[in-house]
Protein backbone atom coordinates (compact mmCIF):
# COMPACT_ATOMS: atom_id res chain seq x y z
CA UNK A 1 0.00 0.00 0.00
CA UNK A 2 1.46 3.66 -0.58
CA UNK A 3 2.13 5.56 2.59
CA UNK A 4 -1.26 8.11 3.35
CA UNK A 5 1.65 11.02 3.59
CA UNK A 6 2.22 9.69 -0.44
CA UNK A 7 -0.34 9.72 -1.76
CA UNK A 8 -1.66 13.56 0.39
CA UNK A 9 1.74 14.57 -1.76
CA UNK A 10 -0.42 13.52 -5.05
CA UNK A 11 -3.44 14.70 -3.70
CA UNK A 12 -1.68 18.18 -3.09
CA UNK A 13 -0.16 18.04 -6.58
CA UNK A 14 -3.52 17.74 -8.63
CA UNK A 15 -6.20 19.13 -6.19
CA UNK A 16 -9.68 18.24 -7.50
CA UNK A 17 -7.98 15.25 -9.66
CA UNK A 18 -7.41 12.43 -7.07
CA UNK A 19 -10.14 10.36 -6.20
CA UNK A 20 -10.10 7.18 -3.42
CA UNK A 21 -13.95 6.94 -3.24
CA UNK A 22 -14.80 3.14 -3.05
CA UNK A 23 -17.12 3.70 -6.23
CA UNK A 24 -14.16 5.10 -8.27
CA UNK A 25 -12.17 2.98 -7.14
CA UNK A 26 -14.16 -0.02 -7.74
CA UNK A 27 -15.16 1.51 -11.44
CA UNK A 28 -12.09 1.89 -12.74
CA UNK A 29 -10.59 -1.31 -11.48
CA UNK A 30 -10.88 -2.69 -14.65
CA UNK A 31 -12.17 -2.98 -18.47
CA UNK A 32 -13.83 -5.57 -20.43
CA UNK A 33 -11.98 -8.03 -20.28
CA UNK A 34 -11.63 -11.54 -18.34
CA UNK A 35 -10.65 -10.78 -14.92
CA UNK A 36 -7.99 -13.22 -13.36
CA UNK A 37 -7.74 -11.25 -9.56
CA UNK A 38 -9.80 -8.63 -8.56
CA UNK A 39 -7.59 -5.78 -7.70
CA UNK A 40 -8.59 -2.00 -6.62
CA UNK A 41 -6.29 1.00 -6.86
CA UNK A 42 -5.18 2.71 -4.85
CA UNK A 43 -6.35 6.27 -6.59
CA UNK A 44 -7.77 6.82 -9.38
CA UNK A 45 -6.33 10.13 -11.32
CA UNK A 46 -8.61 12.26 -13.69
CA UNK A 47 -6.37 14.15 -15.64
CA UNK A 48 -7.65 17.66 -17.57
CA UNK A 49 -4.09 18.29 -19.20
CA UNK A 50 -0.81 17.25 -20.04
CA UNK A 51 0.62 18.74 -17.50
CA UNK A 52 -1.60 16.71 -15.29
CA UNK A 53 0.06 13.70 -16.64
CA UNK A 54 3.34 15.10 -16.02
CA UNK A 55 2.78 15.98 -12.71
CA UNK A 56 1.57 12.10 -11.74
CA UNK A 57 4.06 10.16 -13.34
CA UNK A 58 7.03 12.35 -11.68
CA UNK A 59 5.35 11.72 -8.29
CA UNK A 60 5.14 8.34 -9.73
CA UNK A 61 8.66 7.94 -10.17
CA UNK A 62 9.61 9.23 -7.39
CA UNK A 63 7.57 6.90 -4.90
CA UNK A 64 7.92 3.74 -7.37
CA UNK A 65 4.67 3.73 -7.85
CA UNK A 66 2.89 1.48 -10.93
CA UNK A 67 0.30 3.65 -13.32
CA UNK A 68 -2.54 2.26 -15.07
CA UNK A 69 -3.36 4.52 -17.94
CA UNK A 70 -6.85 4.03 -19.84
CA UNK A 71 -9.37 5.58 -21.58
CA UNK A 72 -12.98 4.30 -21.67
CA UNK A 73 -12.08 1.31 -20.64
CA UNK A 74 -13.63 -0.90 -23.49
CA UNK A 75 -10.59 -2.84 -23.92
CA UNK A 76 -11.13 -6.72 -23.80
CA UNK A 77 -8.20 -8.38 -22.99
CA UNK A 78 -7.15 -6.84 -19.08
CA UNK A 79 -4.92 -4.30 -20.86
CA UNK A 80 -6.25 -1.48 -18.22
CA UNK A 81 -7.15 -3.73 -15.32
CA UNK A 82 -5.94 -2.24 -11.87
CA UNK A 83 -2.83 -3.85 -10.55
CA UNK A 84 -1.71 -4.21 -6.94
CA UNK A 85 -0.35 -0.54 -5.52
CA UNK A 86 -1.14 0.87 -8.60
CA UNK A 87 -2.96 4.32 -9.34
CA UNK A 88 -5.49 4.08 -12.30
CA UNK A 89 -4.87 7.52 -14.66
CA UNK A 90 -7.89 7.98 -15.99
CA UNK A 91 -7.68 10.47 -19.53
CA UNK A 92 -11.25 10.43 -20.85
CA UNK A 93 -11.34 14.18 -19.63
CA UNK A 94 -8.84 15.14 -22.44
CA UNK A 95 -11.34 15.35 -25.02
CA UNK A 96 -10.61 17.98 -26.95
CA UNK A 97 -10.42 17.97 -30.90
CA UNK A 98 -7.21 20.13 -31.17
CA UNK A 99 -7.58 21.14 -34.96
CA UNK A 100 -9.22 19.50 -38.34
CA UNK A 101 -7.19 20.15 -41.00
CA UNK A 102 -9.27 19.64 -44.32
CA UNK A 103 -6.73 20.26 -46.77
CA UNK A 104 -4.16 18.16 -45.10
CA UNK A 105 -6.69 15.78 -44.00
CA UNK A 106 -5.25 15.42 -41.17
CA UNK A 107 -7.01 16.16 -37.42
CA UNK A 108 -4.84 16.33 -33.80
CA UNK A 109 -6.94 15.27 -30.62
CA UNK A 110 -6.61 14.44 -27.11
CA UNK A 111 -6.82 10.98 -26.16
CA UNK A 112 -10.04 10.96 -24.69
CA UNK A 113 -12.05 11.98 -27.81
CA UNK A 114 -14.66 9.21 -28.70
CA UNK A 115 -14.07 7.71 -32.32
CA UNK A 116 -17.31 8.48 -33.19
CA UNK A 117 -17.26 12.24 -32.16
CA UNK A 118 -14.31 12.54 -34.29
CA UNK A 119 -15.87 10.82 -36.90
CA UNK A 120 -19.07 13.49 -36.57
CA UNK A 121 -16.52 16.50 -36.80
CA UNK A 122 -14.76 15.71 -39.43
CA UNK A 123 -17.86 14.42 -41.98
CA UNK A 124 -19.13 18.11 -42.75
CA UNK A 125 -15.60 18.65 -44.20
CA UNK A 126 -16.06 15.08 -46.81
CA UNK A 127 -14.05 12.84 -44.44
CA UNK A 128 -13.62 10.19 -41.93
CA UNK A 129 -11.52 8.84 -39.52
CA UNK A 130 -11.52 4.86 -41.12
CA UNK A 131 -10.30 2.89 -37.82
CA UNK A 132 -13.70 1.76 -36.74
CA UNK A 133 -13.98 -1.14 -33.58
CA UNK A 134 -17.33 -2.15 -32.46
CA UNK A 135 -16.93 0.05 -29.66
CA UNK A 136 -17.00 3.17 -31.86
CA UNK A 137 -19.47 4.51 -29.81
CA UNK A 138 -17.95 5.08 -26.60
CA UNK A 139 -14.09 4.06 -27.41
CA UNK A 140 -11.41 6.74 -27.18
CA UNK A 141 -8.55 7.74 -29.65
CA UNK A 142 -5.86 7.22 -27.00
CA UNK A 143 -7.83 3.72 -26.35
CA UNK A 144 -7.68 2.69 -30.04
CA UNK A 145 -4.04 3.65 -30.34
CA UNK A 146 -2.69 2.17 -27.14
CA UNK A 147 -4.45 -0.85 -28.19
CA UNK A 148 -3.92 -0.47 -31.88
CA UNK A 149 -7.51 -1.45 -32.77
CA UNK A 150 -9.15 -2.58 -35.81
CA UNK A 151 -12.74 -2.48 -36.70
CA UNK A 152 -15.01 -3.47 -39.49
CA UNK A 153 -13.27 -1.41 -42.17
CA UNK A 154 -10.10 -2.39 -41.24
CA UNK A 155 -9.82 -5.17 -44.47
CA UNK A 156 -10.03 -2.21 -46.76
CA UNK A 157 -8.62 1.05 -44.44
CA UNK A 158 -6.01 -0.88 -42.11
CA UNK A 159 -5.77 -0.53 -38.39
CA UNK A 160 -5.25 2.24 -35.87
CA UNK A 161 -1.53 1.89 -36.75
CA UNK A 162 -2.24 3.21 -40.51
CA UNK A 163 -4.18 5.61 -39.40
CA UNK A 164 -1.85 7.30 -37.12
CA UNK A 165 0.98 10.02 -37.92
CA UNK A 166 2.02 11.41 -35.18
CA UNK A 167 2.49 10.83 -31.08
CA UNK A 168 2.93 13.38 -27.92
CA UNK A 169 4.05 11.29 -25.16
CA UNK A 170 4.37 11.70 -21.40
CA UNK A 171 7.60 9.43 -20.36
CA UNK A 172 7.67 7.71 -16.89
CA UNK A 173 9.42 10.38 -15.60
CA UNK A 174 7.12 12.93 -16.67
CA UNK A 175 9.40 13.80 -19.82
CA UNK A 176 7.21 15.04 -23.02
CA UNK A 177 8.33 13.85 -26.25
CA UNK A 178 6.70 14.27 -29.72
CA UNK A 179 7.15 11.36 -32.56
CA UNK A 180 6.32 11.38 -36.31
CA UNK A 181 5.12 14.13 -38.73
CA UNK A 182 2.57 15.88 -40.24
CA UNK A 183 2.84 14.14 -43.24
CA UNK A 184 1.80 11.40 -44.78
CA UNK A 185 5.17 9.85 -45.84
CA UNK A 186 8.16 10.26 -42.81
CA UNK A 187 11.45 7.93 -42.84
CA UNK A 188 13.99 10.08 -40.25
CA UNK A 189 14.79 8.03 -37.94
CA UNK A 190 13.58 4.86 -35.77
CA UNK A 191 9.84 5.00 -36.31
CA UNK A 192 8.82 5.66 -32.60
CA UNK A 193 5.22 6.19 -33.42
CA UNK A 194 4.74 3.00 -34.76
CA UNK A 195 6.50 1.55 -31.93
CA UNK A 196 4.07 3.19 -29.55
CA UNK A 197 1.01 2.38 -31.17
CA UNK A 198 -0.44 -1.03 -29.90
CA UNK A 199 2.03 -0.96 -26.73
CA UNK A 200 -0.85 -0.51 -24.03
CA UNK A 201 0.54 2.07 -21.72
CA UNK A 202 3.65 0.35 -21.09
CA UNK A 203 6.27 2.88 -22.94
CA UNK A 204 4.43 5.96 -21.95
CA UNK A 205 1.38 7.85 -21.76
CA UNK A 206 -0.29 8.88 -25.32
CA UNK A 207 -1.79 12.77 -24.59
CA UNK A 208 -2.20 14.07 -28.38
CA UNK A 209 -2.46 12.08 -31.55
CA UNK A 210 -2.11 13.21 -35.06
CA UNK A 211 -4.64 10.77 -37.45
CA UNK A 212 -4.53 10.33 -41.14
CA UNK A 213 -8.34 11.08 -42.10
CA UNK A 214 -9.90 9.62 -45.44
CA UNK A 215 -12.39 10.25 -47.84
CA UNK A 216 -15.92 9.83 -46.77
CA UNK A 217 -16.75 7.65 -50.00
CA UNK A 218 -19.51 9.13 -52.23
CA UNK A 219 -21.06 5.63 -52.75
CA UNK A 220 -21.50 2.56 -50.76
CA UNK A 221 -23.25 -0.43 -51.55
CA UNK A 222 -24.08 -3.53 -49.14
CA UNK A 223 -24.71 -7.04 -50.16
CA UNK A 224 -25.85 -9.67 -47.95
CA UNK A 225 -24.72 -13.12 -48.90
CA UNK A 226 -26.48 -15.77 -47.09
CA UNK A 227 -24.88 -19.66 -47.70
CA UNK A 228 -25.89 -22.72 -46.46
CA UNK A 229 -22.87 -22.93 -44.08
CA UNK A 230 -19.50 -21.55 -42.68
CA UNK A 231 -17.11 -23.53 -44.94
CA UNK A 232 -19.28 -22.30 -48.50
CA UNK A 233 -19.40 -18.59 -46.89
CA UNK A 234 -15.49 -18.97 -46.27
CA UNK A 235 -14.78 -19.95 -49.24
CA UNK A 236 -16.51 -16.78 -50.79
CA UNK A 237 -14.47 -14.88 -49.21
CA UNK A 238 -11.52 -16.18 -51.21
CA UNK A 239 -13.57 -16.11 -54.48
CA UNK A 240 -13.82 -12.41 -53.81
CA UNK A 241 -10.09 -11.94 -53.00
CA UNK A 242 -9.41 -13.85 -56.31
CA UNK A 243 -11.80 -11.44 -58.37
CA UNK A 244 -9.10 -8.69 -56.68
CA UNK A 245 -12.38 -6.58 -55.57
CA UNK A 246 -11.49 -4.83 -52.34
CA UNK A 247 -14.76 -4.37 -50.36
CA UNK A 248 -14.20 -1.84 -47.49
CA UNK A 249 -15.96 -3.94 -44.53
CA UNK A 250 -16.33 -8.21 -45.00
CA UNK A 251 -17.49 -9.67 -42.34
CA UNK A 252 -18.58 -13.49 -41.83
CA UNK A 253 -21.31 -14.84 -39.22
CA UNK A 254 -21.97 -17.97 -38.43
CA UNK A 255 -25.58 -19.91 -37.58
CA UNK A 256 -25.10 -19.95 -33.97
CA UNK A 257 -24.29 -15.86 -33.74
CA UNK A 258 -27.43 -15.60 -36.26
CA UNK A 259 -29.43 -17.27 -33.93
CA UNK A 260 -28.10 -15.36 -30.99
CA UNK A 261 -28.73 -11.93 -32.81
CA UNK A 262 -32.31 -12.75 -33.91
CA UNK A 263 -33.07 -13.68 -30.46
CA UNK A 264 -31.95 -10.27 -29.34
CA UNK A 265 -32.65 -8.25 -31.69
CA UNK A 266 -35.79 -9.65 -33.33
CA UNK A 267 -34.00 -10.07 -36.82
CA UNK A 268 -34.80 -12.83 -39.14
CA UNK A 269 -31.07 -13.49 -40.20
CA UNK A 270 -30.75 -17.30 -39.45
CA UNK A 271 -34.08 -18.01 -41.03
CA UNK A 272 -32.25 -16.44 -44.23
CA UNK A 273 -29.09 -18.78 -43.96
CA UNK A 274 -27.19 -20.61 -41.83
CA UNK A 275 -23.92 -18.62 -42.56
CA UNK A 276 -23.54 -14.67 -43.25
CA UNK A 277 -21.02 -12.65 -45.64
CA UNK A 278 -21.71 -8.94 -44.93
CA UNK A 279 -20.42 -7.23 -47.99
CA UNK A 280 -19.36 -3.29 -47.93
CA UNK A 281 -18.12 -1.71 -51.51
CA UNK A 282 -17.64 1.98 -51.23
CA UNK A 283 -16.21 5.11 -53.45
CA UNK A 284 -16.87 5.85 -56.73
CA UNK A 285 -16.76 2.30 -58.09
CA UNK A 286 -18.67 0.85 -55.45
CA UNK A 287 -21.31 -0.68 -57.74
CA UNK A 288 -19.29 -2.09 -60.53
CA UNK A 289 -17.07 -3.81 -57.00
CA UNK A 290 -20.38 -5.00 -55.63
CA UNK A 291 -21.57 -6.41 -59.26
CA UNK A 292 -18.21 -8.50 -59.38
CA UNK A 293 -18.72 -9.78 -55.99
CA UNK A 294 -22.14 -10.99 -56.86
CA UNK A 295 -21.02 -12.85 -59.51
CA UNK A 296 -18.31 -14.62 -57.89
CA UNK A 297 -20.11 -15.60 -54.78
CA UNK A 298 -23.91 -16.72 -56.74
CA UNK A 299 -21.63 -18.88 -58.50
CA UNK A 300 -20.58 -20.22 -55.00
CA UNK A 301 -24.65 -20.66 -54.12
CA UNK A 302 -24.92 -17.82 -52.01
CA UNK A 303 -28.18 -16.14 -52.29
CA UNK A 304 -27.90 -12.92 -52.26
CA UNK A 305 -29.86 -9.47 -51.51
CA UNK A 306 -28.62 -5.80 -51.89
CA UNK A 307 -29.74 -3.76 -49.25
CA UNK A 308 -31.19 -0.08 -49.10
CA UNK A 309 -29.28 2.27 -46.75
CA UNK A 310 -31.74 1.99 -43.60
CA UNK A 311 -31.22 -2.09 -43.36
CA UNK A 312 -27.25 -1.88 -44.48
CA UNK A 313 -26.87 0.17 -41.05
CA UNK A 314 -29.30 -2.15 -38.99
CA UNK A 315 -26.70 -5.67 -41.06
CA UNK A 316 -23.78 -3.75 -39.42
CA UNK A 317 -25.41 -2.21 -36.37
CA UNK A 318 -25.74 -6.14 -35.79
CA UNK A 319 -22.81 -7.11 -36.72
CA UNK A 320 -21.20 -4.66 -33.95
CA UNK A 321 -22.72 -6.21 -31.41
CA UNK A 322 -22.61 -9.94 -32.37
CA UNK A 323 -19.74 -10.76 -29.59
CA UNK A 324 -23.18 -10.53 -27.36
CA UNK A 325 -23.64 -9.37 -23.97
CA UNK A 326 -22.15 -10.72 -20.54
CA UNK A 327 -25.09 -13.19 -19.33
CA UNK A 328 -24.98 -13.98 -15.73
CA UNK A 329 -25.74 -17.61 -16.07
CA UNK A 330 -22.63 -18.46 -18.75
CA UNK A 331 -18.87 -18.57 -18.13
CA UNK A 332 -17.91 -16.92 -21.71
CA UNK A 333 -14.80 -16.11 -23.10
CA UNK A 334 -14.27 -14.11 -26.58
CA UNK A 335 -10.89 -14.96 -28.39
CA UNK A 336 -9.16 -12.83 -31.17
CA UNK A 337 -7.13 -14.89 -33.04
CA UNK A 338 -5.77 -14.01 -36.93
CA UNK A 339 -4.92 -16.67 -39.41
CA UNK A 340 -4.11 -16.55 -43.50
CA UNK A 341 -7.15 -16.05 -44.72
CA UNK A 342 -6.47 -19.33 -47.05
CA UNK A 343 -6.45 -21.59 -43.83
CA UNK A 344 -10.75 -20.20 -42.05
CA UNK A 345 -12.23 -23.06 -43.61
CA UNK A 346 -9.39 -25.54 -41.95
CA UNK A 347 -9.52 -23.02 -38.73
CA UNK A 348 -12.96 -23.20 -37.93
CA UNK A 349 -13.49 -27.14 -38.70
CA UNK A 350 -10.96 -27.34 -36.07
CA UNK A 351 -12.30 -25.08 -33.72
CA UNK A 352 -15.72 -27.11 -33.99
CA UNK A 353 -14.06 -30.46 -33.63
CA UNK A 354 -12.55 -29.11 -30.28
CA UNK A 355 -15.56 -27.15 -28.85
CA UNK A 356 -17.12 -31.03 -29.05
CA UNK A 357 -14.54 -32.85 -27.81
CA UNK A 358 -14.18 -30.13 -24.67
CA UNK A 359 -17.69 -30.29 -24.06
CA UNK A 360 -18.58 -26.49 -24.52
CA UNK A 361 -20.52 -24.53 -26.90
CA UNK A 362 -19.16 -22.20 -29.47
CA UNK A 363 -20.23 -19.35 -32.21
CA UNK A 364 -18.09 -17.52 -34.78
CA UNK A 365 -17.47 -14.38 -36.25
CA UNK A 366 -14.78 -12.86 -38.29
CA UNK A 367 -13.28 -9.62 -40.13
CA UNK A 368 -13.20 -12.21 -43.53
CA UNK A 369 -11.19 -9.71 -45.41
CA UNK A 370 -7.94 -10.14 -43.00
CA UNK A 371 -8.18 -13.64 -41.51
CA UNK A 372 -8.78 -11.95 -38.14
CA UNK A 373 -11.92 -14.28 -36.04
CA UNK A 374 -13.71 -14.15 -32.75
CA UNK A 375 -14.58 -17.62 -31.86
CA UNK A 376 -16.38 -17.42 -28.33
CA UNK A 377 -16.56 -20.10 -26.48
CA UNK A 378 -18.93 -20.74 -23.27
CA UNK A 379 -20.29 -22.78 -20.56
CA UNK A 380 -23.39 -22.90 -18.39
CA UNK A 381 -21.54 -21.84 -14.86
CA UNK A 382 -23.93 -24.28 -13.02
CA UNK A 383 -21.86 -26.95 -14.41
CA UNK A 384 -19.48 -26.02 -11.83
CA UNK A 385 -15.15 -25.39 -11.84
CA UNK A 386 -14.91 -28.28 -13.86
CA UNK A 387 -16.56 -26.97 -17.07
CA UNK A 388 -14.55 -24.13 -16.72
CA UNK A 389 -11.48 -26.01 -16.72
CA UNK A 390 -12.81 -27.94 -20.36
CA UNK A 391 -13.09 -23.96 -21.44
CA UNK A 392 -9.83 -22.89 -20.94
CA UNK A 393 -8.36 -25.75 -22.41
CA UNK A 394 -10.50 -25.20 -25.82
CA UNK A 395 -9.15 -21.82 -25.69
CA UNK A 396 -5.77 -22.87 -24.94
CA UNK A 397 -6.36 -25.70 -27.84
CA UNK A 398 -7.50 -22.85 -30.30
CA UNK A 399 -4.92 -20.78 -30.06
CA UNK A 400 -2.41 -23.39 -30.24
CA UNK A 401 -4.18 -24.30 -33.36
CA UNK A 402 -4.20 -20.52 -34.75
CA UNK A 403 -0.44 -20.18 -34.41
CA UNK A 404 0.05 -23.91 -36.26
CA UNK A 405 -1.68 -22.63 -39.25
CA UNK A 406 0.73 -19.44 -39.32
CA UNK A 407 -1.65 -17.33 -37.47
CA UNK A 408 -1.14 -15.31 -34.37
CA UNK A 409 -2.63 -15.00 -30.97
CA UNK A 410 -4.40 -11.14 -31.45
CA UNK A 411 -5.24 -10.05 -34.38
CA UNK A 412 -6.79 -6.50 -33.03
CA UNK A 413 -6.87 -6.34 -28.76
CA UNK A 414 -3.87 -6.18 -27.61
CA UNK A 415 -2.02 -8.93 -25.30
CA UNK A 416 -3.30 -7.32 -22.12
CA UNK A 417 -2.76 -9.40 -19.35
CA UNK A 418 -5.35 -12.34 -20.26
CA UNK A 419 -3.27 -13.07 -23.26
CA UNK A 420 0.28 -13.30 -22.31
CA UNK A 421 0.10 -16.72 -21.41
CA UNK A 422 0.06 -17.02 -24.87
CA UNK A 423 2.64 -14.86 -25.60
CA UNK A 424 5.48 -17.17 -25.35
CA UNK A 425 4.12 -19.46 -28.06
CA UNK A 426 3.94 -17.20 -30.74
CA UNK A 427 7.39 -15.74 -30.21
CA UNK A 428 10.61 -16.38 -29.71
CA UNK A 429 12.91 -16.26 -26.34
CA UNK A 430 14.71 -14.09 -28.37
CA UNK A 431 12.16 -11.46 -29.29
CA UNK A 432 10.90 -11.50 -25.80
CA UNK A 433 14.05 -10.31 -24.69
CA UNK A 434 14.30 -7.82 -27.12
CA UNK A 435 10.89 -6.26 -25.56
CA UNK A 436 11.52 -6.68 -22.11
CA UNK A 437 14.73 -4.64 -23.31
CA UNK A 438 12.71 -2.10 -25.03
CA UNK A 439 10.50 -1.82 -21.92
CA UNK A 440 13.54 -1.01 -19.43
CA UNK A 441 14.72 1.88 -21.94
CA UNK A 442 11.23 3.92 -21.97
CA UNK A 443 10.23 2.39 -18.36
CA UNK A 444 13.52 1.53 -16.00
CA UNK A 445 11.89 1.24 -12.89
CA UNK A 446 8.47 -0.72 -14.54
CA UNK A 447 5.84 1.97 -13.56
CA UNK A 448 3.72 1.63 -16.44
CA UNK A 449 1.42 -0.77 -16.98
CA UNK A 450 3.03 -3.63 -15.13
CA UNK A 451 2.20 -7.13 -16.37
CA UNK A 452 0.93 -6.18 -19.46
CA UNK A 453 1.57 -6.43 -23.01
CA UNK A 454 4.92 -8.53 -22.77
CA UNK A 455 6.59 -11.08 -20.72
CA UNK A 456 9.54 -9.00 -19.14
Amino acid sequence: MIDPAVLEELVAALPGRVSTTATDLAQYSRDQGPVLRETLPVAVVRARSVEDVQILLQWATRHDVPVVSRGAGSGVSGGAHATTGCVVLSLELMDRIVEISPDDEIAVVEPGVVNADLNAAVAQHGLMYAPDPASYRWSTIGGNVATNAGGLRCAKYGVTRDSVLALDVVLADGTLVSTGHRTFKGVAGYDLTALMTGSEGTLGVIVGITVRLRYLPQAVHTLAAFFDDFPQAAAGVLAIGRARVQPSILELLDGRTLEALDGAHGSDLRRRGGSLLLVQTDGYGAGAEADAIRGALIGLGAVISEEGSEEAERLIDLRRHSRGDEVDDLYRVGEDVAVPKSQLVPYVAALEDMARRHGVKLKVVAHAGDGNLHPTFWVERSEGPQAQERLESALDESVQRALDLGGTITGEHGVGQYKRRWLAWEQSPEVLDLQARLKQVFDPSNILNPGKAIVS
